[in-house]
């Protein structure tokens, strides 16, 4: 990202209103916007040089071309090691190389030994996304890393065979409606398996809190964006155990939020146009048909998910522990959510 860049001057998180949800969908958009993966090494090393002509203050505003640099920067280089990230693993590749996992744990009729190797596939992809984009500061130990990966692929294809055997068994439902609970099994077992991953991942977070900060106004906001030493003068209120715990909720919610349009809608629709005259004469069209659904759904679907929470969260001071009521401006206070 371009916080890895040499220099001193911040660049503007967004050129979007973050705080409100039409922002941070437009900001998630130009975050896993995959046009950006075809940017070349010259490419990116030009929109490197020009990221830093802002931080040095040779330029003396945002302009388009900046914002431009700034958005292949930070699709391409982990913010702490300023190296780019391996390309399946970027945010940008993200509906690419997640477009035939899901594909597969999609497909009607599958076996046990299809639904468990699909589940497990899927995790494996998880677990090297949040890798490679992991705090490279202050990395998560490779015992925690392979506990919630072992953890998660057992939730997943627990829940996963559990409904698929399940479901027939349901006799009180139509045959319609059993189809489409079968459908949707995919789904809940990705999504328990999430929620599990991140409250494990960040367990830690949940037993010694994390760190608020006083609530910025937008002026404020503005200047500390600008200060050469923004990191210095953002001065921590302390830790708290409540914060930690609503960051962590938020984001296991948003984990399930992310996943419902793309193997949710999919599968849905599939189901309606099997019962068309079309699609029953042409059986083999299935997979491809699939396929365009699950990748549209991805690139239109997924940034509105995406942008349900912020990832600067505000809150009541109220909402915390009692040594924070004094605290904050406004009766309020911020932190990072995380992702």
């Amino acid at each position: 990202m371009s916080a890895s860049l040499p220099g001193n001057r911040a660049l503007p998180a967004s050129q979007y209103d973050l705080s409100t949800y039409w922002g941070r969908v437009c900001q998630s958009a130009e975050i896993s916007d995959p046009r950006t993966l075809l940017v070349s090494s010259s490419g990116l090393e030009h929109a490197k040089k020009i990221v830093e002509s802002y931080k040095v203050g040779e330029a003396k505003e945002m302009t388009p071309e900046i914002w431009r640099a700034k958005k292949i920067v930070d699709s391409t280089l982990h913010p702490d090691t300023g190296q780019p990230v391996l390309l399946p693993f970027r945010m940008s590749c993200f509906v690419l190389s997640n477009l035939v996992v899901t594909a597969g744990m999609l497909t009607p009729g599958l076996s046990t030994t299809g639904i468990l190797l699909w589940q497990i596939t899927n995790q494996s992809l998880n677990v090297c996304i949040n890798s490679a984009n992991a705090n490279k500061s202050s990395p998560l130990p490779t015992r925690t890393l392979l506990q919630s990966y072992l953890l998660a692929v057992s939730a997943s294809c627990t829940v996963a065979l559990g409904l698929n055997s399940l479901v027939p068994r349901l006799r009180n439902l139509s045959p319609a409606t059993r189809t489409i609970l079968t459908r949707l099994v995919p789904f809940f077992a990705v999504a328990s398996a999430g929620a599990l991953n991140v409250a494990l991942m960040r367990s830690e977070e949940m037993r010694v809190g994390i760190d608020v900060y006083p609530s910025l106004r937008p002026a404020e906001k503005s200047k500390h964006e600008e200060s050469a030493d923004s990191e210095a003068q953002l001065q921590s209120l302390g830790k708290s155990r409540a914060a930690a715990k609503i960051a962590v909720a938020e984001t296991a919610l948003s984990r399930v939020l992310n996943s419902t349009p793309i193997m949710v809608l999919p599968p849905l629709i599939l189901v309606q146009l099997q019962k068309t005259r079309w699609m029953r004469a042409r059986p083999r069209a299935v997979l491809p048909v699939n396929l365009g659904l699950i990748l549209t759904t991805s690139v239109f679907a997924l940034p509105l998910a995406l942008g349900a929470f912020p990832t600067r969260q505000v809150v009541g001071v109220g909402r915390l522990e009692r040594e924070f009521w004094g605290g904050g401006r406004m009766g309020e206070v911020e932190f990072n959510r995380g992702i």
